[in-house]
């Protein structure tokens, strides 16, 4: 009997010693499961630290742009026609201050920013024209088409015929030309060389074309090179005979339609470039 006894408890100390040990295996696990979790955890909240840092930068960033913006001294919002732009007070009221002078009937007609400012210049351009008496010549036709100044100057007065070389008698009015553009230097100035129908073939013009060229670059150098007009502003085009203003019937007719158009074209970039500049000047 008491062997059985010794037996029972013997074989119970076994299972009790074999169940904990299963349980201390079971905790072991959960302990490295949780510190796995925990290092995951870590990490997750290391990248979630991280992205947060980098939005707090950003957020910096932008108020101190904001701030700055807010800082710029005498700056304020110039409003024409449902468009918004910054400029100085300054420029903003020689703006208005030009604008005021164009006629009521063409400020009305002004729907967009650039509609605006290419009234301050075309009236800026004819300005300078009257006060140069450019358009006094019988050979020279100055007409305004909204923002556009076209300029059409006969051939008699710049070439002599089939020629591409500038007659001296035109000095006065490419001086006078000159000191239109360079008042103005937010303009693009295109040089529109024109022929009759007749052809012509020489040693040195190979075709209407050619001669059309020929006479509109010639311009464009005497501008740039003896009377200093930004190059930048200059446009050289031929149109041979193509766009005539009337028939090649007659010799009068033909006469017509050999001439040289001068147009003048306000440039928006070009504007606001001098703005900048007259900004940076300023501050």
């Amino acid at each position: 009997m008491i062997k059985k006894i010794i037996t029972i408890v013997v074989l119970a100390a076994l299972l009790g010693s074999c169940v904990s040990k299963k349980k201390y295996v079971e905790l072991e696990q959960d302990l490295s499961n949780t510190k796995g979790e925990l290092q995951q955890t870590t990490i997750e909240k290391e990248e979630l630290e991280a992205k947060f840092a980098k939005i707090e930068e950003r957020v910096v960033e932008y108020n101190s742009k904001i701030n700055s913006l807010q800082e710029i001294n005498d700056k304020q919002f110039f409003f024409v026609k449902d468009n918004l732009t910054v400029l100085s007070k300054n420029t903003r009221d020689n703006l208005n201050a030009t604008l005021a002078k164009v006629s009521a009937e063409d400020l009305a007609g002004a729907k967009t920013l650039k509609d605006s400012m290419d009234l301050a210049i075309s009236y800026k351009l004819k300005k300078s024209i009257n006060e140069t008496n450019l358009n006094e010549d019988i050979n020279i036709n100055v007409s305004i088409d909204k923002t556009v100044v076209m300029i059409s100057v006969a051939d008699s007065l710049l070439f002599k015929s089939g020629s591409y070389r500038i007659n001296s008698k035109a000095n006065d009015f490419l001086q006078k030309l000159a000191e239109v553009i360079k008042s103005e230097p937010s303009i693009d100035v295109m040089i529109e060389g024109h022929t009759d129908s007749k052809t012509i073939h020489t040693a040195g013009i190979e075709d209407n074309w050619d001669l059309s060229v020929k006479r509109s670059t010639a311009i464009v150098r005497l501008l740039q090179n003896k009377y200093e007009v930004n190059p930048s502003q200059l446009i050289p085009a031929g149109r041979s005979s193509y766009v005539p203003l009337t028939d090649n019937d007659t010799k009068e007719n033909r006469a017509r339609n050999r001439r040289t158009n001068i147009i003048l074209m306000p440039n928006l970039n070009k504007f606001f470039a001098l703005l900048a500049d007259e900004e940076v000047v300023e501050n």
